[in-house]
C-alpha cells in the first residue's frame, strides 16, 4: 500500500519536477568579501523562448521563502494571471541579522548590512542581467527583518526595484516616515504591498497598521498600494496568504479580461471596447517591460461586448488588431466580415467569409462555420 501511495505521489509531482526544478549558483561577492549561494527558478520553456525577456523577482530569506514564492509565480504565470518571471532566492541562514543590520543613530544599513545592500543592488542584479534574459521590471520580497530591509531601496533617488512585497516587516525607527516621503514623491511607477495578520506579533502588527494608515493617505498616481490584514494568520502562516495576494494585485492589469471587467467596464461604460483592449496590452508592455500577444480569450471578450452593445464600428479597429496578432487565421477575417455585414455591405461580407477558406481555424471559427455564414447571406440576398 505504501508503495502504491508513493508511486501516485511521484506521478502527481512529475510535472512540477519537470518544470519547477531549481538550480543553485554561487556568487563571489567583492562587496561582501565572501561567496553567497543563490537559488534560481527559470520560467517554463525558458531555453526554447530565446527571444523572450523576463521580469526578475528577488526573494530574501531564500532558505524558507523561496519555494512558496517560486511556486506561486509558476502557478500564476501558468494561468496567465502574471507574467513568467525569473525567481532568485538568496540563502541567508545564520547571516540574516548581519545582512539586515542598521545603525542606531540614522537607522540606515551599516557594516555588513550596508555591504549586503550593495551586493543585492549592484552585484546580484548585474549578474542576473549578464547571465539571463532579464526584463527591466524587478520585484523584491522580504519577511520581518528582511522586509524592513527591502524598503531601503526606495530611499534611493532611482530605486532598482519596481515592486516591494512586505510581509510583516519589523520596521526600523523612522522607516514609516521615510517610506511615506519616498512614495509620495516617487516619479516612477511603484508597486507596494504590505501584509500582517490577526495573530501577528503584536508590536509588529501595531507598527504595520500605523504604516498602512499613513500610506493609504498618499495621493500619487505613480503608487499602486495594497494592504492585507489576514484575520486568523500568524506571523508565519500569513506568508502563504500574502504571496498569492501580492502577486495577484501587483499584476491585476496583466491578467485576461475577467467576467467582472466584462460586465462592469465593457458593458456598463461608454469606453471603446477596442481601445480598452489596445490600451490594456500597451500598459502591460509599459508597466512590466514584457510584450505579449493579445490573448484569444480577450479578443472573444471584446467580440461579445460588441455584439451585446451593437457598437458595430468597433469591429474595424478590432479586425486590424486581429490581423496583426494572428495573421493567417480566420480571426481578423471574421471580425472584418461582421463589420461589413452590420454596416450594410452584405455582398462584401459574403466574399470575406468565403476568403476564410484555407486559413487556420481559431477559437470557434473553422471553414464550415465561415462558409455557412457566407451561404446564409447568399440565400438571404439571392446572390
Amino acid at each position: 500500500m505504501k508503495l502504491i501511495i508513493t508511486m501516485i505521489v511521484a506521478m502527481l509531482l512529475l510535472p512540477f519536477q519537470q518544470y519547477g526544478q531549481v538550480t543553485y549558483e554561487t556568487i563571489n561577492s567583492a562587496k561582501l568579501g565572501e561567496a553567497r549561494q543563490i537559488k534560481i527558478q527559470l520560467p517554463r520553456n525558458y531555453k526554447e523562448n530565446t527571444n523572450k525577456h523576463y521580469p526578475v523577482m528577488v526573494v530574501l530569506d531564500g532558505d524558507y521563502l523561496f519555494e512558496p514564492v517560486a511556486g506561486m509565480v509558476d502557478y500564476y504565470s501558468y494561468w496567465e494571471e502574471a507574467p513568467e518571471m525569473i525567481v532568485v532566492g538568496i540563502k541567508q541562514g545564520g547571516k540574516r541579522m548581519d545582512d539586515t543590520n542598521y545603525d542606531n543613530k540614522q537607522f540606515l544599513p551599516a557594516e555588513k548590512g550596508a555591504k549586503f545592500f550593495e551586493f543585492l543592488g549592484m552585484e546580484l542584479l548585474a549578474s542576473m542581467d549578464q547571465k539571463y534574459r532579464t526584463a527591466d521590471f524587478k520585484i523584491i520580497v522580504g519577511h520581518d527583518f528582511t522586509s524592513n530591509f527591502i524598503n531601503y531601496y526606495l530611499l534611493k533617488d532611482n530605486p532598482v526595484f519596481d515592486g516591494y512585497i512586505n510581509i510583516s516587516p519589523d520596521l526600523a525607527p523612522e522607516m514609516s516616515n521615510r517610506l511615506v516621503n519616498a512614495l509620495s514623491k516617487s516619479q516612477s511607477k511603484k508597486w507596494y504591498y504590505l501584509a500582517t495578520g490577526g495573530n501577528d506579533i503584536p508590536e509588529l502588527k501595531k507598527n504595520i497598521l500605523d504604516l498602512d494608515a499613513s500610506l493609504s493617505k498618499i495621493d500619487n498616481e505613480n503608487l499602486d498600494y495594497n494592504f492585507d490584514n489576514f484575520k486568523d494568520a500568524s506571523h508565519y502562516s500569513l506568508v502563504a496568504k500574502a504571496i498569492p495576494s501580492a502577486i495577484g494585485q501587483m499584476f491585476e492589469i496583466y491578467r485576461p479580461i475577467s467576467i467582472k471587467d466584462y460586465n462592469e467596464i465593457l458593458l456598463q461604460t461608454s469606453i471603446s471596447p477596442s481601445e480598452y483592449l489596445a490600451d490594456k496590452y500597451e500598459s502591460i508592455e509599459e508597466l512590466y517591460s514584457v510584450k505579449i500577444p493579445i490573448r484569444i480569450s480577450d479578443f472573444m471578450a471584446i467580440y461579445n461586448a460588441i455584439e451585446k452593445t451593437r457598437r458595430w464600428d468597433e469591429y474595424k479597429p478590432l479586425y486590424k488588431m486581429a490581423y496583426d496578432s494572428f495573421p493567417g487565421t480566420m480571426l481578423g477575417t471574421f471580425f472584418e466580415a461582421r463589420y461589413e455585414e452590420e454596416l450594410g455591405n452584405p455582398k462584401r461580407a459574403m466574399r470575406i467569409y468565403q476568403n476564410a477558406y484555407g486559413q487556420q481555424k481559431v477559437a470557434f471559427l473553422d471553414s464550415d462555420f465561415m462558409l455557412k455564414k457566407a451561404d446564409a447571406i447568399k440565400k438571404d440576398f439571392g446572390y
